[in-house]
């Protein structure tokens, strides 16, 4: 596979990668939503700390994923923005206090309660991105099926998240070529032309991506309605890994963690650990 890709299963020989898919998906899902309830930043930074480890030991080069990685960094900038201008005193309505830093102009006042908030929700973005990369980047489209399926989802739902995934490379590499074949006809939209200039290039070769990706789904389903796909209300996965002592071990810590994370909830009164009282 193309290193370049933005977002795509390589095989790799790691623990990470050792894991089933079940295991992943079943990691991912509990950590995700314990960690999204939580507000407990002591929590949070522990999330926070194991996810990046995790990252690291999956092997994922961060060339591999420079892009997806600054555009959520922006997404997440705004959206950090976007909270302060909508909401500048939510969390002084959370906390119950007020520690003023800078007197601003009507209820646009920076408090210490509001940035701790903003930095809860920064280490939320953090946490779950490397999760959820690791999960896609590791896991074999064909066993992410199965282990939806074993959970007890659909196969033919299961099968089409897989094949959506499997071809996330397929349609970046068209982009690529149509791409190439614009600038051979003196079309730049390379880092050398403008900005403008190559955001109305890109447009223009979302036309051609579509009808690609269109024609390719048209092969795809008559393929699959040949195989009679979807006639029974079972089938088998030839990918499907069977569960061995690295999977419930992992199991084992991630439930360790939820446990902590709702213990949390006890001790905090609720979700939010507020050091201000």
């Amino acid at each position: 596979m193309n290193n370049n890709v933005l977002i795509g299963y390589k095989q790799r020989d790691n623990f990470v990668d050792r894991l089933t898919g079940t295991t992943k998906l079943i990691g991912l899902i509990a950590l995700s939503v314990i960690g999204m309830v939580s507000f407990d930043t002591r929590f949070l930074l522990v999330l926070t700390i194991c996810s990046l480890a995790l990252f690291r030991l999956s092997g994922i080069k961060f060339r591999e994923v420079s892009f997806i990685l600054s555009f959520i960094t922006a997404f997440s900038v705004l959206n950090l923005i976007a909270v302060y201008v909508f909401g500048p005193q939510y969390g002084v309505h959370l906390y119950g206090t007020e520690h003023v830093i800078w007197q601003g102009v009507g209820p646009y006042n920076l408090t210490w309660e509001q940035l701790f908030y903003e930095f809860n929700l920064f280490l939320k973005y953090i946490f779950t991105v490397p999760l959820a990369l690791v999960f896609l980047m590791t896991t074999n489209p064909s066993e992410f099926s199965s282990s939806l399926n074993r959970i007890g989802i659909s196969y033919r739902i299961s099968y089409a998240v897989s094949l959506a995934l499997r071809y996330i490379p397929d349609v970046q590499n068209d982009y690529r070529q149509i791409s190439k074949a614009q600038q051979a006809r003196g079309n730049e939209i390379s880092r050398k032309g403008k900005l403008t200039h190559r955001v109305k290039a890109a447009a223009q070769i979302l036309l051609p991506l579509i009808f690609t990706s269109l024609d390719r789904i048209e092969t795809i389903s008559q393929a699959m309605e040949l195989r009679r796909f979807g006639k029974l209300k079972k089938r088998s996965w030839y990918a499907e890994k069977p569960m061995k002592r690295n999977d419930f071990l992992a199991l084992l810590v991630i439930a360790l963690v939820v446990l902590v994370g709702i213990y949390l909830f006890r001790v905090n009164a609720g979700r939010f650990y507020d050091p201000f009282r």
